[in-house]
C-alpha cells in the first residue's frame, strides 16, 4: 500500500512540475510571454555576443505597384540635376543617422584649416570619444597624416579619426559638436542636430532630405568630394605598415551603377543607414536610406531604385548625355549640380580616385535582416 502511494506520489510530482515548465496557453505571464504578439516582427533582432551575426536572405521584388520596392522606413531619391523629388518616405522625419554624422564632423575641421600633411597621434582622448563602437585599426600612440585621418573617417568610418581630428584643429569633443550644430543651422538644416562627433549618440538625428544636402556639401568640397567618390585608398602610419580602407558603401556598386560618393552608418537605435550620390545610365540620382533592418538591405534599395529608373525612365528626366570618349578628363564628365569633379590626391595610391567602379555581384533583389552586432557602430 505504502510502495503504491509513493509511486503514486512520485507521478502527481512530476506531472506538477512539467506545469510550471510548460503552462498551457494563458496558463501564466511566462505563456503569454512565449506567444508572438502581432509586433514581433518589428522587434530588434537579438545581439549576438561572440559570434558573427546570421545573415537570412529573402528575395524582394525591385518593383512595387510601379515604384521601387524600397524597404528602408525613411528614404527620399531626388533627381540630382533638376532636384527633382522621384521617390519619398517620410523624407522630413527625424531618425538617428549614426555615422553619417561624419559628414558635418569633416565640413567643420576643413573650415577650421586643416592641415592636411600634419602629423596627428592617437590618444587616450580619442580612444575614451569612441568607446563603445566598431573596432578601430587606429591604435593608441598611433601617428598618422590628418589626411589619412579624413579617409579613415569618410571612407573606414573609424571612430578615433573624428575626435583625432578636431584636435588637429585645436577643438574638444564637445567644440566640434556646436561646430557641427552651427554648420547644420549654416545649411539650413531644420532637422539635423548631432550630441556627439562621431554618431554614436542615438540623439544625432536628421532626414533623409537633410542628408542628402550634407552629402551635397561634402561632394563640392575640393578636398571631401573626391574622398567619398574613392573606393579604395592606403594610409600610411609612421612606422607602421599600410592601413587599406575600402569604402563602406562599396557594396552598393554595380554594372549599371556608378557611385559618385556617399557615407554609411549604424548604431542600434538607427539601424543601417546609407545616403549615397549616384550615377545610373549617366544621369545623377541622389539617395537617402534611413532605417534598414539589415545590412545589405540598404543597398538593395539602391539596386532596386536603378532597375525602377532603367526599365521605368521616370517622367521629365532629362536624355543621358553621350559617354565620354576613352581619354578624356575625369573632370568633363557630366557631374550632379553643385558636385565637384574629383581631383587628383597626391597622398592616394594611383590606383584611385575610381571614376568607373568595377561591377560587383547584384544585390538589387537582396534584402537581409540580421542580427546586428553588439555594440554600435558598425557601418
Amino acid at each position: 500500500m505504502l510502495t503504491r502511494f509513493f509511486r503514486w506520489s512520485l507521478v502527481l510530482g512530476f506531472a506538477a512540475a512539467a506545469l510550471l515548465v510548460n503552462p498551457p496557453d494563458g496558463g501564466c505571464a511566462q505563456a503569454a510571454a512565449k506567444k508572438p504578439t502581432k509586433h514581433a516582427a518589428a522587434r530588434k533582432p537579438a545581439r549576438v555576443r561572440g559570434k558573427k551575426a546570421v545573415v537570412r536572405e529573402r528575395y524582394v521584388a525591385p518593383i512595387k505597384g510601379g515604384m521601387p520596392n524600397v524597404q528602408a522606413r525613411c528614404a527620399m531619391v531626388i533627381d540630382g540635376d533638376s532636384g527633382r523629388e522621384l521617390f519619398s518616405r517620410s523624407p522630413d522625419h527625424e531618425r538617428p543617422i549614426a555615422s553619417i554624422s561624419k559628414l558635418a564632423a569633416t565640413l567643420v575641421v576643413m573650415d577650421k584649416g586643416l592641415d592636411l600633411e600634419g602629423l596627428t597621434t592617437i590618444s587616450k582622448t580619442d580612444i575614451d570619444v569612441a568607446r563603445g563602437g566598431a573596432k578601430s585599426r587606429l591604435l593608441d600612440g598611433m601617428t598618422v597624416s590628418n589626411r589619412d585621418l579624413l579617409h579613415a573617417a569618410l571612407m573606414g568610418s573609424d571612430n578615433r579619426a573624428v575626435p583625432a581630428l578636431g584636435r588637429a584643429v585645436k577643438l574638444t569633443p564637445s567644440e566640434l559638436t556646436a561646430g557641427m550644430n552651427a554648420k547644420a543651422a549654416e545649411l539650413g538644416l531644420k532637422h539635423t542636430r548631432f550630441r556627439d562627433p562621431t554618431g554614436l549618440s542615438t540623439d544625432n538625428v536628421s532626414t533623409p532630405r537633410e542628408t542628402i544636402i550634407m552629402l551635397r556639401a561634402v561632394m563640392t568640397h575640393p578636398v571631401l568630394g573626391p574622398i567619398t567618390h574613392r573606393l579604395e585608398y592606403d594610409a600610411h602610419p609612421v612606422g607602421r605598415p599600410p592601413i587599406k580602407y575600402v569604402n563602406t558603401y562599396k557594396p552598393a556598386v554595380r554594372s549599371n551603377i556608378q557611385v559618385l560618393g556617399g557615407k554609411t552608418g549604424y548604431n542600434d537605435d538607427a539601424r543601417y543607414c546609407l545616403v549615397i550620390a549616384t550615377k545610373i545610365d549617366g544621369h545623377p540620382y541622389f539617395m537617402s536610406f534611413l532605417g534598414n533592418e539589415g545590412k545589405l538591405t540598404r543597398f538593395g534599395d539602391v539596386a532596386r531604385v536603378a532597375d525602377w529608373v532603367t526599365s521605368h525612365k521616370p517622367k521629365g528626366t532629362p536624355s543621358p548625355p553621350p559617354e565620354p570618349a576613352a581619354g578624356d578628363a575625369v573632370a568633363t564628365e557630366k557631374l550632379p549640380v553643385g558636385v565637384a569633379a574629383p581631383v587628383d590626391d597626391p597622398a592616394a595610391p594611383a590606383s584611385t580616385p575610381v571614376a568607373a567602379p568595377p561591377a560587383t555581384a547584384a544585390v538589387g533583389t537582396q534584402t537581409a535582416t540580421a542580427s546586428p552586432p553588439a555594440s554600435s557602430g558598425v557601418h
